[in-house]
């Protein structure tokens, strides 16, 4: 199954289950989304629960969150990533404080659905990676799926929670094909998973770095290297324990995400397992990221974007210390 066909799984079940959950956003109705993952759904379960917003993501979170007030569950669509930033308002001051602010006695169930990252020939605000900015936010979960599999369930998750969840999909993931176990999920939305067991250095990403991270241990184990790759899936709270236990055994650490490197979720990653695991490093903590720029011309992307030799470059580095 395809991740788009994952995600439109996965939120068909929510609407079949939660007669109070909705979905909202710009073209998710009739056209089924740009990329397909509501295709469908307004024509089983109606336009009233599969809402065709107008161009404007200040409104539609803005209405989300009066719609979770009112005992609604609405999962919003932001077209890309780059288009988030109208809602940045909403998503912050409101979305994030109100729990708080009432003492935990209003929730605010809403998931905000973000396709995200390059790789598709796009440009800046159709190729971005906005994450750091959510996971820096008190009161919102911030979670980025890798697979078909864990977007099946991370969807349906995202939406049976009582809090905020900015949910990251990886768009040049979206037609990646997978074996997916619609009976039951192993890991829960905020655990991270090790994706493949190694014993010299660890590899930590998370959405569509994944794929290039398990491509540079496939590379590397031809060279005699055996890298352990873990999958974060969740940016904030981010799951410590596996990752801390994982580098106290290689003592090695490599960090990959498209995000720009200053400020970014590998900064904080590097500098918790410096702090927790400092007497197991044989090396410092190293970060592969796309560059403190705006996102390039198509045509350049491959050349901004992490690779595969970037992976294997950082590793050998960390082999240097």
């Amino acid at each position: 199954m395809s991740m788009v066909k994952a995600l439109n799984s996965g939120l068909r079940t929510v609407l079949e289950r939660e007669p109070k959950a909705l979905i909202m956003g710009e073209d998710v109705g009739r056209l089924g989304g740009v990329f397909r993952v509501t295709d469908g759904l307004e024509k089983d379960f109606g336009s009233d629960r599969v809402i065709d917003t107008p161009l404007a993501e200040s409104g539609i979170i803005g209405t989300a969150i009066g719609l979770a007030l009112r005992g609604y569950r609405p999962i919003c669509e932001i077209q890309f990533d780059g288009f988030v930033y109208p809602a940045f308002d909403q998503l912050v001051s409101q979305l994030a404080k109100m729990p708080n602010r009432s003492g935990g006695r209003v929730r605010l169930p809403v998931v905000v659905r973000i396709p995200f990252g390059g790789g598709i020939g796009a440009i800046e605000h159709h190729s971005e990676s906005p994450e750091a900015y959510f996971a820096h936010t008190a009161g919102l979960k911030v979670v980025a799926c890798s697979n078909p599999n864990d977007a099946h369930w991370m969807i349906q998750q995202a939406a049976a929670s009582d809090d905020p969840v900015i949910f990251f999909e990886p768009k040049r993931r979206y037609q990646a094909k997978a074996e997916v176990d619609t009976e039951k999920s192993s890991l829960g939305l905020h655990d991270a998973a090790t994706v493949r067991s190694g014993s010299d250095a660890t590899v930590i990403a998370y959405g569509p770095t994944v794929d290039v991270a398990l491509h540079a241990a496939a590379a590397a184990a031809e060279e005699g290297r055996d890298l352990e790759v873990i999958d974060l899936r969740s940016l904030s709270p981010i799951d410590w324990e596996p990752l801390e236990a994982s580098v106290r055994r290689t003592g090695r650490a490599v960090v990959v995400h498209e995000a720009p490197g200053s400020h970014g979720i590998g900064a904080e990653v590097a500098a918790r397992l410096t702090e927790q695991c400092f007497y197991s490093l044989e090396a410092p903590v190293l970060r592969v990221t796309g560059y403190d720029v705006p996102y390039p011309a198509s045509r350049l992307e491959e050349d901004y974007l992490p690779n595969l030799d970037r992976v294997l470059d950082a590793v050998d580095r960390s082999f240097e210390y």
